[in-house]
């Protein structure tokens, strides 16, 4: 979350760009933002921001844009020279004007029901027309498509804090401005008339004149409303109408008829009434009830906007824009309760015969109960719609707040109510700071507790930011695409340093382990897509190693334990840990005491295409080509004695895709491997390639690049198998033995086997070998039996057999 205090910025889909003049605080009224222009000496003044690159690394979320002075209000035309407006509106005289309102009640009843149901001005008040860009502006507005209705309960609620901050600020110096009675409590109000359809928001701000009602309602200055139209031109987004100081006119999105009702300390109380058709019209308020000071907006709601008169609608958008404003926002809201009635007959004999089913034993009890009951008048619960204010925001804006200030409980019930997370969880961890600059702004920012179990899918097709920004504690925006680099899209509000911080700090009570498993691939992520922060990313991976009991361990701990010898960083890859373990790979590595790092993650083997190096060390796949272990003075003699082994089985695998076969110095125990030449990919990578739904045959045989069979010198089965060579190099059998180790040990390196069939014929010929089988023996087939012929019984046969053998012996 971040919240502007003080530069100038217009938003513009999710990009802040410069403002070009300061911003005329003082004559903001209630319910609407008065736009006005200053004098040829308005500062005019751009500021540059640089476009930032956020390191996923933790560092503090800074916003490259500009913010205008205390929120969204209009800028000043550099090239006026006068406060006179560019075009006054006109009083249409033939119509005539009342100034003292209506002469009866009679006639206020018949004037006012007259007015809402044919939605037309009063033929009383006082007409004018609106400015030329005023209609300008409402004719783009009432025609708009745009989609987002809902901004303008977010424009009148925010121009209703504008006046209730400005009485508050008046009665700093003068206690008596506020009056007294409810006139004290600075709120507003939200009421809806389904019947009517009409939905009104009321504040008790410091009201409007009738002058401010004709400056505000129905001119702009020109600047304002010709930078918003240029802005609406290029980009189509009316979110864009608060930054422009004409906020208010977004009630036409919903109502083709608005009241606006004002009561200032120093005026009557006047209605301020239009169509948005040209006019609008001015009366003073007779018929009324009485506000004693503020602003109340009734919006005739057109026959398409019917949603805005659902309470829980409004309840959503209040919370989603206006959560955080300072005054008390209440809707007069209904619900249902339990209430007492009295039963009707039926009941009452029900329950009557009901009672009267008693056991013998006690009967004077019930007895005495019934004449009891008989007093007091039979009731029932029944169900009864209740009305009354109910409060829609009781979170208070932290951010705001000194850090010190604030308590862990605090900061907890915020994060649930700003993530709509409502578990039990407390969030891993926040940072609450202020950033001072060209740019200046306060922000809080949560590790959220876990990650959503959706969190990956369609990474790259999505577009999510959890960031949210408040001008004034207004909600203003959550898109981020340039500010927030899309792998940190896990951060509901939350912060990088606390990240850094605890990639440090590993024993703070395990939270960082608790952070890696819930969002570590997203770290991963980063290293792949900022290059810019790839080494302060790759501080924060985490992971198992040969020697690391299981506990998760960092690059910089790695180092530290690398033996004097090692050059490279070593690693291998695959589906899990206990896998790697017994991978054939690590015999020599273990056994001279080289610890190895395992990536067990998909992602990983991405990963290491993009981190060739930390720390001017590289990393060096034991699985491929290119492994240094030191040099041995009988490598050479090793290498000369099977020189001719090498040589023949490197031609008897030419049509296998085997680019070579050479002496080992990574195995033990096993008699060999294949290893990947040092720039195709691994076996893992293969097996994650083959997987994919898309994936293209010709573009996998390219990188997939050729194999090195690597033989173990030491070992019996190789030996046994050269000296079968060096008899007869042309003998079938040996060949036939030589085809089959290779494809073991392609399986037991992780490759998947090409012909299946032709791997499992050479195994069943070995095993036929072994029980001393025929290579030639078949399975014998057994003899067909026509249909209807019957087979003996086997029992019956036996029973014979046994009869016979009886006879025989006597």
């Amino acid at each position: 979350m971040i919240s502007a205090v003080t530069h100038r910025y217009q938003l513009r889909k999710g990009k802040y760009e410069p403002s070009e003049k300061r911003l005329d605080i003082g004559k903001q009224s209630s319910g609407v933002r008065e736009a006005t222009g200053e004098d040829a000496e308005a500062d005019d003044e751009h500021l540059m921001v640089k476009k930032w690159t956020i390191p996923s690394a933790l560092l503090l979320l800074c916003l490259p844009f500009l913010l205008p002075d205390h929120g969204r209000k209009l800028h000043a035309n550099a090239e006026g020279d006068s406060d006179e407006l560019a075009d006054p509106p006109k009083i249409d005289e033939k119509l005539g004007a009342v100034p003292h309102g209506l002469s009866t009640d009679s006639d206020v009843a018949k004037r006012e029901a007259e007015s809402i149901s044919k939605r037309s001005l009063r033929s009383d008040a006082e007409k004018f027309q609106f400015q030329a860009e005023v209609s300008r502006l409402m004719d783009i507005i009432i025609n708009s498509l745009y989609s987002n209705k809902d901004i303008f309960l977010r424009e009148l609620i925010s121009n209703a804090s504008d006046a209730l901050d400005k009485i508050r600020f008046l009665s700093l110096t003068d206690k008596e401005i506020l009056g007294e009675g409810n006139n004290t409590k600075l709120e507003m109000q939200i009421k809806l008339d389904k019947d009517k359809k009409i939905l009104s928001i009321r504040d008790r701000g410091i009201g409007m004149t009738k002058e401010d009602l004709i400056k505000n309602l129905g001119t702009i200055a020109k600047s304002g409303t010709s930078a918003f139209v240029e802005k609406m031109q290029s980009s189509g987004d009316l979110n864009l109408i608060g930054q422009f100081g004409v906020g208010f006119y977004s009630v036409y999105l919903v109502a083709d008829y608005v009241e606006v009702i004002s009561k200032h300390n120093n005026d009557k109380q006047y209605v301020w009434e239009s169509k948005a058709d040209g006019a609008f019209a001015i009366s003073e308020d007779t018929w009324n009830e009485p506000l004693g000071r503020g602003t109340e907006i009734r919006l005739h709601l057109r026959e398409e906007a019917g949603e805005y008169l659902d309470q829980s609608k409004l309840k959503d958008l209040v919370k989603t824009y206006s959560e955080f404003i300072n005054f008390p926002i209440h809707l007069w809201a209904s619900k249902e309760v339990d209430v007492e009635a009295p039963a009707d007959d039926e009941s009452g004999d029900e329950d009557e015969s009901s009672e009267s089913i008693t056991s013998e034993k006690g009967e004077e009890d019930t007895d005495k109960s019934e004449d009891e009951n008989e007093k007091k008048p039979k009731t029932k619960i029944v169900k009864e719609t209740t009305y009354e204010w109910e409060l829609l925001n009781n979170v208070k804006a932290i951010w705001l707040r000194n850090p010190k200030e604030v308590t862990d409980e605090e900061y907890t019930k915020f994060y649930h109510s700003l993530a709509k997370d409502f578990g039990e969880e407390k969030p891993m961890t926040w940072n609450h700071f202020t950033a001072e600059g060209d740019v200046e702004f306060k922000a809080v920012l949560f590790v959220p507790p876990k990650a959503p179990h959706n969190l990956y899918e369609s990474y790259y097709n999505t577009k999510r930011s959890n960031l949210k920004l408040y001008v004034r504690r207004v909600f203003i925006s959550d898109e981020f695409d340039e500010l927030l680099p899309k792998y940190l899209n896990f951060l509901k509000v939350s912060s990088c340093d606390y990240v850094e911080k605890s990639a440090e700090d590993d024993v703070k009570k395990g939270q960082y382990t608790k952070f890696w498993n819930n969002f570590g691939k997203s770290i991963k992520l980063g290293i792949i897509e900022d290059a810019t922060n790839r080494n302060r990313l790759a501080k924060l991976l985490r992971f198992e190693t040969t020697k690391s009991d299981g506990r998760l361990t960092s690059l910089d701990q790695y180092i530290s334990r690398m033996k004097s010898d090692q050059k490279d960083i070593l690693y291998i890859t695959g589906t899990s840990r206990e896998q790697l373990e017994k991978s054939p790979f690590l015999e020599r590595l273990k056994k001279k005491n080289y610890e190895v790092i395992f990536f067990t993650d998909p992602i990983d083997e991405y990963l290491m295409q993009y981190l060739i190096d930390y720390e001017d060390k590289k990393f060096q796949n034991v699985s491929k080509e290119g492994l240094e272990l030191g040099k041995d003075s009988k490598d050479k003699d090793l290498k000369e004695s099977f020189k001719d082994l090498t040589k023949w089985w490197k031609g008897a695998l030419a049509k296998d895709n085997v680019d070579n076969v050479k002496v080992s110095n990574r195995l033990d125990n096993t008699p060999c491997v294949v290893v990947a030449s040092k720039y195709s990919w691994s076996a893992n990578m293969e097996r994650i390639m083959q997987s994919q739904t898309l994936s293209n045959a010709k573009q996998q045989a390219y990188m997939r690049g050729k194999r090195v069979l690597e033989i173990n010198p030491r070992h019996p089965i190789i030996k046994e198998l050269r000296e079968r060579v060096m008899k007869d190099p042309e003998d079938e059998s040996v060949k036939q033995t030589a085809k089959l180790i290779y494809q073991t040990a392609l399986l037991e390196s992780g490759f998947l086997v090409n012909d299946p069939k032709d791997f499992a014929s050479r195994i069943y010929d070995s095993v036929k070998s072994s029980l001393n089988i025929s290579s030639d023996a078949t399975a014998k087939e057994e003899d067909d039996v026509e249909e209807g012929e019957s087979q003996p019984d086997k029992r019956e046969a036996k029973d014979e057999e046994t009869i016979s053998e009886v006879k025989d012996e006597h």
